[in-house]
């Protein structure tokens, strides 16, 4: 059944892709290896999900790069945040509390009159204050530059008593504004072309809110909560893997991977921006 709802999904939203107006390039894409080296995210052992975040982003900004068609924005690098990004979080602090101040009022508006209904969201651990602010000020920064898609690299977790307990879901899925956001539909489009080729390989979340692959959330400020992402800026956080999978506990088969689901990710997106 799960095969069958996800190739209906994909002959419904993936067909539009073929007809869609070209974009100029060169495509700007903004990729955000998640959490930092003070708020690691999941770990299993001493394996850090920071860490694998940035290797695969890295690796994914890597082969963009050599693509003249993008334009590649990172957020981090080995030794933290890059110049770009930092200057910007220390100089606009002010601007980016108005930000999300604003866009919070707006969508409670919204929700009062009606014209945003609430829906039940996969459960997420919650941001510090710290991290909320840069993760709006991403989607500040992506509003202002004009920035095409904006890629979270991620890998998953799922409450354990231990760092070291295996836990008991396991596979990749890929999350995208909920449909009543303004930057939804074509969201959407990005993640399933992103999707089609993770399936390829790899095999798709067991855990039940992420069993059809593409979960649509509004309150992942990654993908745009609070309607803070343009219309015209593309946004998905992508969750390989969970952090205690047995390929990823081994050094040599969890490099691969990270190499492997770089170039399927990269895949995805060229065949988004330029179909066939």
């Amino acid at each position: 059944m799960k095969r069958i709802l996800f190739t209906l999904f994909i002959s419904l939203v993936l067909f539009p892709v073929i007809a869609r107006a070209d974009i100029s390039a060169p495509i700007k894409i903004l990729l955000v290896p998640g959490h930092d080296n003070e708020v690691w995210g999941a770990q299993y052992g001493n394996i850090k999900e920071a860490a694998m975040n940035l290797a695969v982003a890295t690796r994914i900004y890597n082969i963009l790069k050599k693509d003249k068609r993008f334009e590649v924005h990172i957020t981090r690098d080995s030794r933290g945040y890059t110049k770009k990004f930092a200057d910007y979080f220390s100089g606009q602090g002010d601007d980016i509390a108005s930000f999300i101040e604003s866009a919070k009022k707006e969508m409670q508006k919204k929700i009062e009159s009606g014209n945003f209904v609430e829906k039940p969201n996969p459960p997420h651990n919650r941001a510090g204050e710290d991290m909320v602010n840069r993760l709006y000020g991403f989607n500040k920064w992506a509003n202002e530059n004009g920035i095409d898609a904006v890629i979270h690299i991620h890998f998953n977790d799922y409450p354990r008593p231990y760092k070291w307990t295996i836990g008991k879901y396991k596979g990749f899925a890929i999350y995208i504004p909920d449909g009543q956001f303004v930057n939804s539909k074509e969201s959407a489009l990005l993640a399933a072309n992103v999707l089609m080729e993770l399936d390829k390989k790899y095999a798709i979340s067991n855990y039940p809110p992420e069993v059809l692959g593409l979960v649509s959330d509004q309150k992942l400020i990654a993908v745009g909560a609070n309607n803070t992402l343009s219309a015209s800026v593309r946004s998905m956080l992508i969750e390989y893997a969970y952090v205690y999978e047995k390929k990823m506990r081994n050094y040599a088969t969890r490099h691969q991977i990270y190499k492997n689901v770089a170039e399927l990710t990269a895949a995805g997106i060229k065949n988004y921006f330029f179909p066939k």
